[in-house]
């Protein structure tokens, strides 16, 4: 229907203006030096990486900034000479189009529904299920005041305050809010975060806290990949069940398939 798709369109826009208010708040990498942990692993990562945000910069922008120098693909892999190699990207947030997947394709409808982003960052998931979903509330929980204040200043700059709330906290402090979500979204959330410890630690407060059955939890990367690095008592199929995607609903132009197919949503049991 024309209207709908005028409405929906409208709010590609809506996103993309917020997303260019963030690029004009944050230094090209999109980090702050708040995140100390998180830049000194990229650092230690064996291969070359940067930290590209992909709600900031699509594959159009990123080929742009390329263009003028601001940015690279690819790194030398024995300085001075021609062989280069890809660098490896990584983004802590969903793009635009991840986001739309995620609420046209992937969550039903979530109306009266409380939805918790663990680790809010920039705040995409909030704006976008503003946006693009009928949820009752949408709540962020972020560790890094820094960040925290973008996504205030974006809240009240757009006018989300009635539905929208981010909460300045360690999600390990959290239980009451997890216990009530009915849809909670962790998008790469603590691997360049936490050391091994306070990701095992955090991950087993994760799942004694989201318990309420039939409700839905969102992933990148899978569950299985996340807990394989090392040693908890989470039962899986005690605690979830997945819920198969179909990745072929996206039909734009462009669909990164790759990064659809490493969103993963689960069923609390």
């Amino acid at each position: 229907d024309d209207f709908d798709e005028l409405v929906v369109s409208n709010n590609d826009v809506v996103l993309k203006n917020i997303a260019e208010d963030l690029r004009n708040h944050l230094p090209i990498e999109a980090m702050f030096n708040s995140e100390h942990q998180a830049i000194q692993k990229i650092h230690q990562h064996p291969l070359p990486m940067i930290h590209v945000d992909a709600f900031l910069y699509d594959d159009d922008f990123v080929d742009s900034l390329c263009e003028e120098g601001k940015m690279s693909r690819s790194y030398c892999t024995e300085c001075g000479s021609y062989k280069t190699a890809s660098l490896e990207f990584i983004s802590h947030s969903f793009s635009l189009m991840e986001l739309k997947f995620l609420y046209q394709h992937v969550l039903p409808d979530l109306t009266g529904k409380v939805v918790v982003d663990v680790g809010s960052r920039l705040g995409a998931v909030l704006f976008a299920g503003y946006l693009y979903s009928s949820a009752s509330q949408l709540y962020g929980v972020e560790m890094n005041a820094d960040f925290c204040q973008l996504q205030e200043m974006m809240i009240t700059k757009y006018q989300f305050i009635d539905r929208i709330k981010v909460v300045h906290a360690d999600i390990c402090t959290q239980a009451s809010l997890l216990q009530k979500a009915d849809v909670v979204v962790m998008n790469n959330v603590f691997e360049y975060f936490l050391d091994r410890q306070e990701q095992a630690r955090a991950w087993e407060f994760i799942a004694c806290n989201i318990r309420k059955r039939g409700s839905l939890l969102v992933t990148v990367p899978s569950l299985k990949e996340s807990l394989s690095k090392f040693q908890t008592d989470i039962q899986l199929s005690q605690w979830v069940e997945e819920v198969q995607l179909s990745y072929d609903v996206c039909m734009e132009k462009d669909v990164d398939r790759e990064a659809l197919e490493q969103i993963h949503l689960y069923k609390i049991l």
